[in-house]
């Protein structure tokens, strides 16, 4: 991003920058630094995503949040801001938003055979992601294209994959081209920012049910009170593997959730007793092979069947634990195997 781009006014040296006062709350040492406000971070972010901005200026501000670490109240400013320059149809009905941004670098994405069989079920899911931001992973994009399955360019694109598949990846540099820029300042500055949090936040449909991956435990709160604020009624935010929305079946999932406001946690247990070692390759032959059935993959077939029952329970299929297993179980058994 250019400073002559980004920088839409032209500032007297004898006046301040108008951003510089969300630098200097962020940035004004042990003492004297604090988070933003809501409103605080909505007019930072308004201004980010209007371009004017500088990009010193938003360098700092990024990584002062970085090593701070985002506030609900901060999250939930951004979120606002970044959503108000979001048109999606009003007429366009989603019942999930998955958000996918963490990209896979030790397991395969089973998450994406969970889609699918959501898909099947007749859920309409809206995911939106980001892609190439950290090297050595594969990302849901490339998979997905990989798959010969089309990607979203537009909103007329996702509305059109929508009713022939139930299912639509919109890329977030398509969907919000100001936040994918940002994103792609990971191998720049080394860390990832607010924005890889912020996203998986957007909910751009307006889906009744939100699920959501993260990679650093501290974050999961945060994301629930941030959902909890912004309205959504049904959200569960997830541990999952490298990030993403996977269930890792080796480990128990502490679900973090919002129920019709309410904060609800829920731990679901672990379904091995042993871990699995990694992937020696992520090779896509493989991944449509378990799919095809011509092979098995214990791990692989487990995380499907875990991640599919927090998303059945999540969507009200299921009432319990043990109902959303087996009929996440069922759904895996009966898929369509001739697919790919």
């Amino acid at each position: 991003m250019s400073t002559a781009r980004t920088m839409k006014t032209s500032i007297p040296p004898e006046h301040e920058h108008p951003f510089a006062q969300f630098v200097r709350i962020l940035g004004k040492g042990k003492k004297g630094s604090r988070s933003l406000t809501e409103d605080e971070a909505w007019q930072a972010m308004q201004m980010i995503m209007r371009g004017e901005v500088l990009d010193v200026q938003l360098g700092a501000f990024l990584m002062l949040l970085r090593v701070k670490e985002e506030s609900a109240e901060e999250l939930l400013g951004f979120v606002r801001a970044v959503r108000e320059s979001l048109h999606a149809p009003q007429n366009l009905r989603v019942d999930l938003d998955w958000s996918s941004y963490a990209g896979k670098r030790r397991h395969l994405p089973w998450y994406l055979f969970s889609i699918f069989l959501l898909a099947d079920k007749g859920h309409r899911i809206f995911a939106h992601g980001a892609s190439g931001h950290t090297i050595d992973r594969i990302y849901s994009e490339d998979v997905l294209q990989a798959l010969g399955i089309p990607i979203a360019t537009d909103w007329d694109s996702c509305a059109r994959q929508l009713d022939q598949q139930n299912f639509s990846y919109f890329p977030l540099r398509h969907l919000c081209p100001r936040l994918h820029e940002i994103i792609e300042l990971r191998n720049i500055m080394g860390l990832r920012s607010p924005v890889h949090t912020l996203s998986r936040l957007i909910n751009p449909a307006d889906a009744p049910c939100v699920i959501q991956g993260i990679f650093h435990p501290g974050y999961r709160p945060v994301h629930q009170l941030a959902a909890q604020a912004l309205g959504y009624q049904r959200v569960d935010v997830i541990k999952g593997e490298a990030g993403e929305i996977e269930r890792n079946p080796d480990i128990e999932c502490l679900v973090q959730s919002v129920r019709n406001g309410a904060l609800v946690d829920e731990t679901w247990p672990a379904l091995f007793a042993r871990r699995h070692v990694k992937e020696e390759s992520l090779d896509l032959g493989n991944f449509i092979a378990v799919w095809r059935g011509d092979v098995s993959h214990e791990y692989g077939e487990a995380a499907v069947i875990g991640t599919l029952a927090i998303a059945l329970k999540l969507l009200g299929d299921a009432d319990s634990q043990e109902t959303a297993e087996e009929m996440a179980r069922t759904l895996w058994e009966n898929r369509d195997r001739s697919r790919f």
